[in-house]
């Protein structure tokens, strides 16, 4: 398979050009999309689902609790469902643990403490789901220091821990939520967990997938080999993909901030050339930017209406003739998502 079919057949696998599909089928698909930005999960989950899907039946997911938001692999939101968050946190949440106990030290946030917290954490999420201030106003009159990123650390500490998850909304903020005691994963959760992910993003490399997960390569790689999935060749290296195809040329896409288009592989070159990758997080800052693809490569960045922006905004990186400017604007002019 040449880049330009393997780029086709990831812009299909990642539902760019939308499914048939509910936004919890979107999701339960995916295992999980990077979900650090929550408005721009929203929409990334929006335009892969079904025509005329909004936000705010996206937002119905989650209120329903068929959709939550956690952080099942790294210090990093992803939005997921229930099964698969309890699926992954079998898998990396003793990594996940050894990895931010320094950290933890750091903040002084030793076991006596984080049980102090837990223990104010369980009745307060028993009564009702609660807002991140409420959480953190209650460990701060018992005398838990929350300031200087103390309370944030407490709350993803307890919710790899499994005992709460980000769910239900409140306004325009979503709600620390109690999660349910999990059915164990079976054996065979990782390999499912593997195809899922090569079926909504291949063709992918096991580095990929290791890096998506932060789990050892050997692991990654035993899983994979169970999962009945299809090698190809991308540009001299092994790929593996479920049942690949090529869509023909798929035009003009818009993804917002932090999509899986970008996010969802340790190798981005195919995607993105080196100037493109830099527009996309200007200065290496961490805030990924909406990418305006063309027939899947990044061309540019955007930004879409807003207070004080009637009208969206364009970027270009990548030289791009006449008409296809044209079609990057209309396709800006008439972006459905907010």
């Amino acid at each position: 398979m040449d880049t330009q079919g393997a780029l086709r057949a990831r812009w299909s696998a990642q539902l760019l050009g939308g499914s048939g599909l509910t936004p919890t089928q979107v999701v339960d698909r995916a295992v999980a999309l990077q979900g650090q930005d929550l408005p721009a999960v929203l929409r990334a989950i929006a335009l892969r689902s079904a025509p005329g899907t909004t936000i705010a039946d996206v937002r119905g997911a989650f209120d329903r609790g068929e959709l939550v938001r956690s952080w099942p692999m790294r210090g990093t939101l992803f939005a997921t469902t229930p099964a698969h968050l309890a699926a992954l946190l079998g898998l990396t949440a003793e990594r996940i643990r050894a990895q931010t106990a320094r950290r933890r030290q750091q903040l002084g946030l030793d076991e006596g403490v984080l049980a102090r917290a837990r223990g104010i954490l369980e009745p307060a999420l028993a009564e009702r789901p609660r807002t991140r201030a409420e959480l953190l106003a209650l460990w701060q009159a018992d005398g838990i220091d929350t300031s200087a990123g103390r309370g944030y650390h407490l709350l993803f500490h307890h919710a790899v821990g499994g005992l709460a998850h980000w769910g239900a909304f409140a306004g325009d903020e979503q709600l620390f939520t109690a999660t349910a005691a999990p059915a164990p994963a079976g054996d065979d959760a990782l390999v499912d967990i593997a195809r899922r992910y090569v079926a909504a993003r291949g063709p992918v490399t096991e580095a990929d997938l290791a890096w998506w997960l932060k789990l050892p390569k050997t692991q990654v790689r035993r899983a994979a080999a169970s999962a009945d999935l299809e090698v190809v060749d991308v540009g001299g290296a092994p790929h593996v993909a479920s049942a690949p195809a090529d869509p023909g040329d798929t035009g003009v896409t818009l993804v917002p901030g932090f999509d899986e288009w970008i996010l969802g592989y340790a190798d981005r070159a195919l995607t993105a050339s080196p100037a493109a990758q830099a527009a996309l997080v200007p200065g290496g800052n961490g805030v990924f930017r909406p990418a305006v693809l063309l027939d899947g490569r990044v061309v540019g960045t955007w930004r879409g209406r807003a207070a004080g922006r009637p009208d969206p905004s364009l970027e270009l990186v990548e030289r791009v003739g006449a008409e296809d400017r044209r079609r990057i604007e209309a396709a800006l002019a008439a972006w459905p998502h907010g």
